[in-house]
């Protein structure tokens, strides 16, 4: 008896689940490439309106949609979909395709009713997710590095260590494509999806446009100067600036099967840049205030083509070249910096992306992309030579920069699958990176004097010590500007080094390093995942996911990351149009992969590539001499090792939000996001003696853990 019943309440409690259908499909475009970021909207009786957006993969669904005969409308920037869709929903899951095509000039648009913001519990329409595209993206900067710290403030605090991540196109290399180029901007969407090694709050997703049916193109120029700049107060007069930028867009189509887009842009910025320090007349000797400017020049050119190619019906090829480079002279002047430190960088970068989009059936789409990209970095010193440093005055001489060059070879590869089964939305896929570096770095080749001032005797107008009563010499502390008159005056009047010191002149330390500059390392890293979206009932959605991270360089072959999420809309299944409150609940583990920078620097700093001298007090200045005639106390080398024991550091982050649809076109979501790292990295002195164990006065004292006193720093986790 008691089993009848309870199969009957079963059954009573499926009756209204009968009654509606979830609607699902999937958007694409006349080539077959999905189109992710399309508004889709629904009509049907009861004056019942919906809208939504597709997915990354293209998909939508409308869920809870009673019995009867609906409309559904789709729209992107430039596609439309030529005729509305009609449906009659039958049994709980259907399926409806939307093909959209290149719009025309003239365009209908569909407005639905309370067709604002709204609250769904798909996995990708959280509501604290935004998306630009169109006449948005106006609103955003033209220069790359503004339009980055714009994006980089919409998406927020990404909740971890190392800041936000942006992906071009669904790669996590390259650099940011000029604004022209960009179609759509996603940020923190589906923060816990197992598609992603990053923390998705924070995270930035930016798609470039595809070429177009008929020939379009646009110019742009904008300038700027110093006419509305106030002038910085530590200088006597304004620092000049002087703004120039070119842009051109043209788009097309090449034949029947193909279509390209170009984008130029041409940036020339010249920048004063104020210098505020205490130099020394070189004729008198005399210390004064240096304040002025001195222009720095970029020059910046970004060429981007793309071309997309109708392979087949089913099967889309794009292919995207990004050539940038920023040229910069006379970079690291300003402020203590004087115009002898300043020093020219040039960084050009060179990206090809190829994408292959594949549509299997009617609930099938996979995506194959690889990535080759170049980045080039060399910075040369204006001036050769030695360099000084006056704490607190200024910085002269040449810069340690020397002729510096750095070369990066990264190779990336994913094949990514969706499929769509029902009320299941499966993603599966693999990412293989690799990555080489080459770099050629002879940091303070040419040595470095520092001067910092102390006690010292006073010195009359004539610059002889002032004595007391006594016979004994007055002393005082003297700046580090002094310091350096007194060795350059006394230096001139043929004193030794012991009577310059003794007066108080005389370079306080001496740094140089020597070796070999040259060094290369490489890595590679593996990431698979999968995951589900779970349409559980019509108000509650079920994701699930587990990714799976490995990389050469450290030992560690347990970097296991599930990926949970949960959405549900009270009362929502219970025939309303559509839900006003989400509640959202997540968990992730997150890995940082362990830096190839990280490797390059354990490598130069093993003790046997290059060394670092540091002699306190030298008698030398201003002749650096051979490193090999250096004698006397030379500070230890710091070597610097990884731990053979080192993780990979991660993060578990957990969220939990309340998100409500409110009258006037306006959505509020409240989150509260709570992260814990673990296996942090952190260099530590392993050389270090036990606490206690040693005394400054007794030699030999101090037990060391490895038993060789030095400095040995170790990188673990």
């Amino acid at each position: 008896m008691r089993l009848i019943r309870f199969l009957l309440a079963i059954c009573l409690m499926a009756l209204p689940a009968l009654a509606q259908t979830t609607l699902r499909g999937r958007v694409t475009d006349e080539s077959g490439a999905v189109v992710p970021g399309a508004d889709v909207t629904i009509t049907g009786p009861g004056s019942l309106s919906r809208a939504t957006v597709s997915a990354a993969d293209g998909s939508y669904a409308f869920g809870d949609l009673p019995a009867g005969s609906y409309t559904v409308h789709a729209s992107a920037p430039g596609l439309v979909l030529r005729q509305p869709a009609k449906i009659s929903t039958q049994g709980a899951y259907q399926t409806l395709n939307l093909l959209l095509s290149v719009a025309m000039e003239k365009q209908e648009v569909t407005v639905a009713e309370n067709g604002g913001p709204t609250v769904s519990t798909e996995a990708s329409n959280n509501a604290s997710a935004v998306v630009i595209s169109g006449s948005d993206l106006n609103a955003l900067s033209d220069n790359p590095d503004d339009l980055a710290a714009d994006l980089q403030a919409l998406a927020g605090p990404a909740a971890g260590p190392n800041g936000g991540s942006i992906y071009i196109d669904g790669f996590s290399g390259g650099e940011l494509p000029p604004k022209e180029s960009i179609r759509e901007i996603r940020i923190n969407q589906n923060p816990f999806s197992p598609e992603y090694d990053r923390l998705g709050f924070g995270r930035i997703e930016i798609f470039t446009k595809p070429g177009t049916d008929k020939f379009r193109g646009s110019v742009g120029y904008n300038f700027a100067n110093d006419k509305w700049n106030s002038r910085n107060a530590y200088a006597a007069e304004k620092a000049p600036f002087h703004l120039n930028e070119l842009s051109g867009t043209l788009s097309g189509p090449i034949n029947q099967h193909a279509s390209f887009n170009l984008n130029l842009m041409r940036e020339m910025n010249d920048n004063g840049n104020v210098i505020n320090g205490v130099t020394l007349d070189p004729q008198t000797l005399t210390a004064a205030p240096s304040t002025g400017s001195f222009l720095s020049y970029l020059r910046r050119t970004a060429i981007t083509p793309r071309v997309d190619y109708q392979l087949s019906t089913n099967n889309t090829l794009t292919l995207r070249y990004s050539y940038n480079r920023d040229d910069v002279r006379n970079a690291g002047v300003g402020s203590l910096n004087l115009v002898s430190r300043g020093y020219r960088n040039d960084s050009p970068s060179h990206t090809i992306d190829v994408t292959e989009t594949a549509v299997i059936g009617a609930s099938i789409v996979n995506e194959t992309r690889f990535q080759y990209f170049r980045p080039t970095n060399t910075s040369q010193a204006n001036s050769a030579g030695y360099a000084i440093q006056v704490l607190g005055a200024f910085n002269g001489g040449g810069n340690p920069v020397g002729h510096s060059t750095d070369t990066e070879n990264s190779f990336e590869f994913q094949n990514y699958t969706s499929i769509f089964r029902g009320v299941h939305s499966w993603r599966f896929g693999v990412r293989l990176r690799d990555a080489s570096e080459t770099s050629v770095s002879p940091q303070n080749f040419g040595g470095t004097f520092t001067f910092s001032g102390g006690l010292a005797p006073q010195l009359d107008a004539n610059n002889k010590p002032v004595l007391d009563a006594f016979g004994q010499q007055l002393l005082g502390d003297i700046s580090s500007i002094e310091s350096y008159r007194r060795t350059l005056l006394f230096e001139q009047s043929g004193f030794s080094a012991a009577q310059i010191r003794q007066l108080g002149g005389g370079a306080t330390q001496f740094s140089i390093n020597a070796g070999n500059p040259l060094i290369s390392a490489g890595q590679f890293d593996l990431g698979v995942y999968v995951g589900d979206d779970w349409k559980v009932r019509p108000n509650l959605t079920l994701s699930l996911g587990l990714r799976y991270e490995t990389q050469t360089n450290i030992h560690d072959w347990r970097d296991f990351a599930p990926r949970i999420g949960v959405a549900w809309a009270p009362g929502g299944g219970s025939g309303k149009s559509r839900p006003k409150s989400v509640i959202r609940a997540g968990f992730g583990m997150f890995y940082d992969r362990f830096g190839l920078g990280n490797t390059l620097t354990a490598e130069r700093y093993n003790g046997i590539i290059q060394q670092q001298y540091i002699i306190a007090n030298p008698d030398f200045f201003p002749t650096v001499p051979a490193v090999a005639s250096l004698s006397g106390p030379v500070a230890p080398n710091t070597i610097q090792q990884i731990s053979s024991t080192l993780r990979a550091p991660y993060l578990m982050q957990s969220a939990v939000g309340f998100e409500r649809q409110l009258p006037l076109n306006t959505t509020i979501a409240i989150t509260y996001a709570n992260s814990h790292g673990l296996h942090l990295l952190r260099s530590e002195d392993i050389n270090a003696p036990l606490p206690g164990t040693y005394v400054q006065t007794i030699p030999g004292s101090g037990v060391f853990p490895l038993g060789r006193p030095g400095q040995v720093f170790l990188m673990e986790s």
